[in-house]
C-alpha cells in the first residue's frame, strides 16, 4: 500500500475548495480537479473512494476549524456580553481571513452536503458552546427564546456587515469597510435586543 502523502492531500484539498468556492458545486469533478493539482485522477482515488466523500471529508474538516477559530478563548460559563462578543470578534475574524473558506461553506449550505457538515459542526458547537445560551437563560440574562430566533438576532447582523465588507459596498453602492467601531455599535444594539 501506498504511504499518505499528506502534502498532496493538503493541495486537493485546497483546490477543491478554491474551485467550489470559486466556480460552484457544480462546476466541479474529479478529473478536472486532477487537471488543477497536476495529478492523475487515480491519485485522488487513492485518497478519497468518490467525488462525494472528497466533498464531505473536506467539509467536516474545514468546518471543525472553523468552530475551533470562532470558539477560541471562548467559555460557555462567561457572562452573555462577554461570551457574545468574543464569538462576534472570532467569527468576524475567521470570515474575513477566509473569505473563499466561507464560499465554500454557502455552496455547501444550499446542497445535499450540507447534512454530514452540519452535523459534525453541531456536535462541536454543542460540545463546546451548548451551555452558553442555557446558563444566561439560568442566570436570567437573556429570556428563553426558539435557537433560531436568538440565532437570528445574535450573528444574522455581524453577517450583514462581513458580506458588505467582502463586497466592499453596503445599501445603495455605498463604499463600505467594516471596522471594530462599526462592530461594535451594531453589537451594542444586538445586546440590547436579546438582553433582559
Amino acid at each position: 500500500m501506498r504511504p499518505r502523502d499528506e502534502s498532496k492531500i493538503s493541495a486537493i484539498n485546497e483546490k477543491a475548495i478554491e474551485m467550489i468556492a470559486d466556480e460552484g458545486l457544480e462546476n466541479f469533478g474529479i478529473n478536472k480537479l486532477a487537471r488543477a493539482v497536476g495529478v492523475s485522477p487515480a491519485t485522488i482515488y487513492i485518497y478519497y473512494p468518490d467525488k462525494d466523500e472528497l466533498i464531505n471529508q473536506i467539509s467536516i474538516s474545514e468546518g471543525l476549524k472553523m468552530c475551533s477559530a470562532v470558539l477560541d478563548g471562548f467559555d460557555e460559563n462567561m457572562n452573555f456580553e462577554e461570551g457574545l462578543w468574543i464569538q462576534w470578534q472570532n467569527r468576524a475574524s475567521y470570515a474575513m481571513a477566509n473569505q473563499r473558506g466561507t464560499r465554500f461553506f454557502d455552496q455547501l449550505r444550499h446542497s445535499t452536503y450540507k447534512e454530514r457538515m452540519q452535523e459534525a459542526i453541531g456536535e462541536e458547537m454543542k460540545k463546546k458552546a451548548g451551555g452558553f445560551v442555557k446558563n444566561a437563560i439560568k442566570r436570567g440574562e437573556i429570556n428563553d427564546m426558539p435557537m433560531e430566533v436568538y440565532w437570528s438576532v445574535a450573528f444574522a447582523p455581524l453577517y450583514s456587515l462581513v458580506k458588505f465588507n467582502e463586497d466592499g459596498y453596503s445599501l445603495g453602492g455605498r463604499k463600505f469597510k467594516l471596522t471594530q467601531k462599526i462592530m461594535k455599535e451594531t453589537f451594542s444594539y444586538v445586546i440590547k435586543a436579546l438582553k433582559k
